[in-house]
């Protein structure tokens, strides 16, 4: 007899738990490693080491990329409806198209294997294999398709059983080779999909979960105790939700189109506020898309909002992703407008994280085209070839952005990183001012209230046979014809070629012969590019770079950026003697000069001109310049700080006469670059965006020109962004950076869609240096530099500004030019929440630049209390009889609480991270209808599903886990 969903409720539809006899073995290990931990940290004898991460990825180098692929899976098929979307088609297209880039014969084949029965029945019940199992080799046809019909928008054949199999099998072993290093990452080209298949029911073309059994797989066998698992697909995964959501080893994050509740699965668990179940709760993301045509854009930013500030704090050590192409452009059953492109970014931006352990499991996809040119462009990025750059982004819509904002309110009281958004009281009179708040950048208009809306239906009726055949949408002649034509289009301006060659290097010794007279240990001295050269010998960098000849640049070069006269100027200090060159040196501020500082000048332009020149010519992707003196303050009439001529300044306006453009230059120097924004403050062609301490003007440069309401002049409005730090005494960590990237730099960025990105790579604000005083770790300029690297198809140019600890500023440079070169990315272990000053700065930048760009759309206030109270809708069906629970497994459970609040209590001063985890309970089932144009509805919702689900924000003992440290 066929279990229907409510089988697996209890009385508050609640899923049912597994039986436990004892504390669970996950609880165990995380209380003795706090005690581990806390005790270290009070030994006498702990000595932190700054630089313990950065010295252990002297071994992280690139792996190759691993690919499942066979012709198996091209036996699963519809027998009575030639047209059904989920067909062969789909695997044999991504396989050609794969074939056609060459990217397979850049890979590491893995074989395709069946699962056994016990690695299925591990998620999977014996009845629901059992039933698969009897079709193998059916030849009856109406038997088949009568069986389909029990299931919601499956097909069956003789061979589905043994595809299952092989798909589950497949995904195994992907996750077994990445978690075991025999590849870096890899794709699964499987067919069935598998997402909605719950533990005891097929659905929506899924039988076996081929992701949650992979990710179990990680957990109880390789060991792993934090998976992301990311749905990206256009539908809800709702079995994969069922089945970890009290899971707390795993984050489901799904990105899907919802249209409150009306759209397949038509699920109440669909929605942003089902966050997790017990010592889950904050794991579980929904961000439900409420409309149709979703582009580029909103994807991008609800990537940047919400998915990479929360990956980072968690830190997870393995990424699986659900990778449905349904929301590409062209698919029926998405309506979604994502470019093939698009998926190529979010799989860029997962791979900075897990140390680049990402395995990608293709789920849907209906569009042919879209689907194969998608799932190409994600193999090619995670082979290491640069993501074709995203033209003409828009803005995310408002839907969108509702959306993530529903999600970041539900999900603020479990993460810190989710504080952005400023608070308020919905009790507080508009009118009146809050004595306790100083929100100075919002108006009224910007209090968003979230709310909860669903427009499904609930009921628990479940039809007696869904349709089999005609069940899908299908597009208009003329919409195909437009979808068809657009992706032509798309495929004719995406750059796919690239340099063989990644990174260029320019660096000569004669730089060193510039060096103060006065101050032998000067800050800004010789031995800090000497520091890079030899961090990068020992790393084994300088084998696997082009290293450039020395080349100064010409004079005329230099008049791109400065003025004759100032020229002429320092041409004449190489004849000066040194009295006369300090009595020089004071006519400027904070400038020393000798004899050969004109020519390591001429040397460091030149040096990143030949950079540039090789990027901009597609000779190499990347390049590094290791360069001195540095030069962002130097301004076109006059030296400063430092700096003698803008090498940056130079080499972008030498890149703009050779044709191109946009530039963008983002200058992480801990000082503003004041020279390098005064030369381009009016031209809209090249953005200029420096984070820097400002103290409120205090800080070097000491000038109101390095605040955030500097945003440009004439033409060049909006085209200058400044991110002016003012906490006391500098301090910013790198959860201050992530934040500002985030949240402005890299959605501006994108906006602006530039040719070419040049960086003032000053290290300065790295921990313990003696001028920037700030605790940025080495490893974060790493993070920083992967992420330009998504833009302008890769083509990035770093040059050396500031940094005067030389031990910092080797290590930052060698994470720099190691992400450059593709290599596995340490994860970050430092502060990784923005502090309550950095939030002001960001909220005050966003302020004045979203006048400017209309991506910026999240500087909103969102409410103190809990506003998702909502009344529950009368369910018409029978609710099931309640099931007592055991006395034994209650009293276990409050028994291993209250040990865990204590342990948690007592250690959190000592331990910056800990994770709580219960075992994973069994898992409900449920169904909905696959689209607004199935003609036999499924009514089978969980009663308790209208209700304010399990998990809302609450202050419990759990928040005083890791993610709130």
């Amino acid at each position: 007899m066929e279990k229907s969903a409510s089988d697996n409720l209890n009385a508050a539809g609640r899923p049912r738990r597994s039986p436990r006899t004892g504390p669970s073995e996950t609880l165990l290990k995380i209380k003795k490693s706090m005690k581990q931990k806390a005790e270290q940290l009070k030994s006498p004898d702990f000595v932190k080491d700054d630089y313990e991460v950065v010295q252990s990825t002297r071994n992280f180098l690139k792996g190759t990329t691993g690919i499942v692929y066979d012709e198996e899976f091209s036996k699963h098929y519809c027998l009575w409806d030639q047209n059904y979307p989920e067909c062969p088609d789909r695997n044999d297209y991504i396989i050609k198209r794969c074939k056609d880039l060459g990217l397979l014969k850049l890979c590491t084949r893995i074989p395709a294997r069946a699962a056994t029965e016990d690695e299925i029945l591990e998620l999977h019940s014996q009845e629901l294999l059992d039933i698969l199992k009897s079709t193998d080799g059916e030849e009856n046809f109406d038997y088949l398709e009568e069986l389909s019909s029990k299931f919601d928008s499956v097909h069956i054949n003789s061979g589905t059983y043994r595809c299952a199999l092989y798909a589950a099998g497949s995904a195994i072993d992907l996750i077994d080779a990445v978690c075991t290093d025999k590849v870096q990452n890899g794709m699964a080209i499987i067919r069935p999909p598998g997402h909605h298949a719950m533990e005891n029911e097929f659905c929506g073309y899924c039988f076996f979960n081929n992701a949650a059994l992979a990710a179990n797989y990680a957990m109880k066998k390789i060991g792993l105790d934090r998976v992301l698992l990311v749905d990206w697909d256009v539908h809800h995964g709702q079995g994969t939700q069922r089945m970890f959501y009290d899971e707390p080893r795993i984050i489901y994050f799904s990105i899907h189109r919802y249209e409150n509740g009306k759209f397949w699965p038509e699920l109440r668990e669909s929605d942003f506020d089902y966050v997790g179940e017990k010592s889950a709760r904050g794991f579980n993301f929904n961000v439900p898309i409420n409309t149709t045509g979703a582009s580029d854009s909103d994807y991008l930013s609800i990537f940047q909002q919400i998915l990479i500030p929360m990956a980072y704090k968690y830190d997870p050590e393995l990424i699986i992703v659900s990778a449905g192409y349904d929301a590409a452009i062209g698919c029926p059953e998405g309506e979604m407008n994502v470019s093939p492109a698009c998926f190529a970014h979010l799989t860029a931006h997962l791979m900075s994280l897990a140390r680049g352990k990402v395995a990608v499991l293709l789920e849907g996809g209906y569009c042919i085209d879209s689907l194969a040119e998608g799932a190409a462009l994600t193999l090619r990025t995670l082979i290491g070839a640069p993501a074709p750059a995203l033209h003409n982004l828009g803005h995310p819509m408002d839907s969108v952005v509702d959306s993530i904002l529903n999600v970041v309110y539900a999900h603020r009281p479990y993460w810190h990183c989710f504080q952005l958004q400023e608070s308020f009281s919905v009790s507080e009179n508009p009118d009146t001012k809050n004595e306790k708040k100083a929100i100075t950048y919002f108006s009224d208009a910007n209090r968003y209230i979230p709310k909860v809306k669903f427009e499904g239906v609930l009921e628990k009726v479940k039809p007696a046979a869904y349709e089999t055949r005609n069940c899908y949408p299908v597009l208009k002649p003329e919409d195909a014809l437009k979808a068809e034509e657009k992706l032509e289009y798309l495929k004719s301006i995406t750059e796919l070629s690239y340099p063989v060659d990644r990174v260029a290097i320019a660096y000569n010794e004669d730089m060193v012969v510039h060096r103060s007279p006065v101050l032998v240990d000067h800050p800004e001295k010789p031995e800090r590019i000497l520091a890079i050269y030899d961090k990068y010998e020992e790393f084994g960098i300088i084998n696997r770079c082009v290293m450039l000849p020395k080349r100064l640049a010409a004079k005329k070069e230099i008049l791109l950026a400065h003025k004759e006269s100032y020229v002429m100027e320092i041409e004449k200090t190489a004849n000066l003697s040194q009295d006369e060159l300090n009595t020089m040196s004071n006519t400027y501020e904070s400038v020393y000069l000798h004899q050969k500082t004109y020519e390591c000048a001429l040397m460091a332009a030149g040096s990143l001109i030949q950079v540039v020149d090789r990027v901009i010519n597609r000779a190499v992707r990347s390049g590094v310049a290791i360069v001195r003196p540095p030069g962002h303050h130097a301004e076109s009439n006059a030296a400063c700080g430092f700096c003698i001529f803008n090498n940056v300044a130079i080499a972008a306006k030498h890149a703009l006469a050779q044709g191109l453009k946009r530039i963008l230059i983002v200058d992480w120097d801990v000082h503003h670059g004041n020279g390098t924004q005064r030369m381009f403050e009016a031209d809209k062609r090249v953005l200029y965006i420096s984070l820097h301490r400002y103290n409120k003007g205090k800080f070097f440069p000491s000038s109101t020109d390095g605040n955030y309401d500097k945003v440009g002049i004439e033409e060049g409005v909006g085209f200058n962004v400044n991110i002016p730090w003012n906490k006391p005494g500098g301090g910013l960590t790198d959860g201050d950076y992530i934040a500002a990237f985030q949240a402005v730099i890299l959605p501006i960025a994108y906006q602006f869609d530039p040719e070419l990105v040049l960086v003032s790579a000053g290290f300065d604000a790295c921990i313990n240096d003696p001028i920037g005083s700030c605790k940025l770790t080495p490893e974060m300029y790493g993070h920083m530099t992967y992420w330009l690297s998504t833009l302008a198809n890769g083509r990035i140019v770093l040059s050396l500004e500031g940094g005067y600890n030389i031990t910092s500023t080797a290590f930052a440079m060698t994470q720099c030019i190691k992400a450059l070169l593709g290599d596995p990315l340490p994860p970050l272990t430092s502060v990784l929440t923005p502090c309550p000053s950095a939030l002001e700065t960001l909220r005050a930048v966003l302020a004045t630049q979203e006048k400017y760009w209309s991506c910026l759309k999240f500087n909103k206030l969102l409410p103190e209390e809990d506003v998702l109270t909502v009344k529950v809708p009368k369910v018409t069906s029978p609710v099931p009889e309640k099931e007592p629970e055991k006395e034994e497994e209650k009293e276990v459970e409050k028994e291993e609480e209250k040990e865990v609040e204590s342990e948690i209590v007592e250690n959190t001063e000592d331990v910056n991270e800990a994770v709580e985890a219960n075992p994973r309970p069994e898992d409900a089932n449920g169904n909905g209808r696959r689209s607004n144009q199935r003609r036999v509805p499924l009514r089978n919702t969980d009663a308790d599903n209208a209700s304010s689900p399990p998990g809302r924000p609450t202050l419990s003992f759990y928040r005083k886990t890791c993610r709130d440290s």
